[in-house]
């Protein structure tokens, strides 16, 4: 017997060649015998059903699997959502790139059928907690899977900041913003501002500047349990946005603390067995093999 039998998918629901992924996984699923949850917005998105349906905030509490049918920036959603039940997910790219989600639309009997007898790679990403305090009083917080950054929000102005790193000055900064991204997160707006490359594995965070005044100002690597805090400076005249995976945003003000921490709770990302980092780094990046 299978050490998965409750289901939850969760798909993209606006994109039409996501949901027939899903369909084609439902079917798949039902006809193996296994109890299929779905997300509600993804219920509402699928027709002539009969299965169980949830909140995407309990499914970690019903599945002993979350399978996500979209791109990278759905199973973010998810594994924000989701990891504190530390319930797997696995995921089947209907997207662009895929880091995340490595299971091609051709696959899906095949790869998914491999991870319910127990063929498959489970790692283990760690994510971020971020909050923001004006005078003392707590006004935003968030959590990533890939990064929290700061920038300018609406304007296109240089922002000027504080960054300490376990309680030790590191440096104040005149920049576009700054990402803090975990391993999972170096392929994404990372690498796109000069970020490195991190191997999943790693327990360690990235600070990347964007488009620092000063061009000495470069990544700097970190150990994972570290903590940091930004202050907003006092000169800025547009009011610095700070986005969690993109998503979570909170507009914060002159004197503003921005805390940043590694979160108690990890995701379990399963992968099919022949899952290879450095291949998915070929195929997604373009380096000549």
């Amino acid at each position: 017997m299978s050490e998965f039998q409750n289901i939850g998918l969760i798909g993209r629901t606006e994109s039409e060649s996501a949901v027939v992924s899903l369909k084609r996984l439902m079917a798949f699923l039902e006809n193996e015998g296994y109890v299929v949850i779905l997300e509600e917005d993804t219920a509402a998105s699928v027709s002539n059903h009969n299965m169980q349906v949830s909140a995407k905030s309990r499914l970690g509490e019903l599945c002993d699997l979350v399978i996500v049918v979209g791109g990278d920036g759905s199973l973010l959603a998810a594994a924000r959502a989701l990891a504190r039940y530390s319930v797997p997910v696995l995921g089947i790219n209907r997207g662009r790139l895929g880091f995340l989600t490595d299971i091609t639309p051709d696959q899906v009997e095949q790869k998914v059928g491999e991870v319910l007898v127990g063929k498959y790679m489970a790692e283990s990403r760690f994510l971020l907690d971020m909050s923001v305090t004006r005078d003392g009083r707590p006004i935003g917080h968030g959590s990533a899977l890939n990064d929290v950054v700061l920038h300018p929000g609406e304007f296109i102005r240089m922002i000027e900041f504080d960054l300490y790193v376990d309680g030790q000055f590191v440096y104040t900064q005149r920049s576009d913003g700054l990402i803090i991204s975990t391993p999972t997160g170096s392929t994404a707006y990372a690498l796109s501002g000069g970020g490195p490359i991190m191997h999943p594995k790693l327990d360690a965070i990235v600070l990347v500047p964007l488009n620092p005044h000063t061009l000495s100002s470069r990544p700097i690597v970190v150990e994972g349990s570290s903590e940091f805090k930004l202050v907003i400076g006092h000169s800025n005249i547009a009011k610095p946005h700070v986005t969690c995976d993109g998503h979570e945003q909170v507009i914060t003000a002159p004197g503003d603390i921005i805390r940043i921490h590694k979160k108690p709770h990890r995701l379990t990302l399963i992968h099919p067995i022949d899952h290879n980092f450095y291949e998915t780094c070929r195929s997604k990046l373009g380096w000549a093999e």
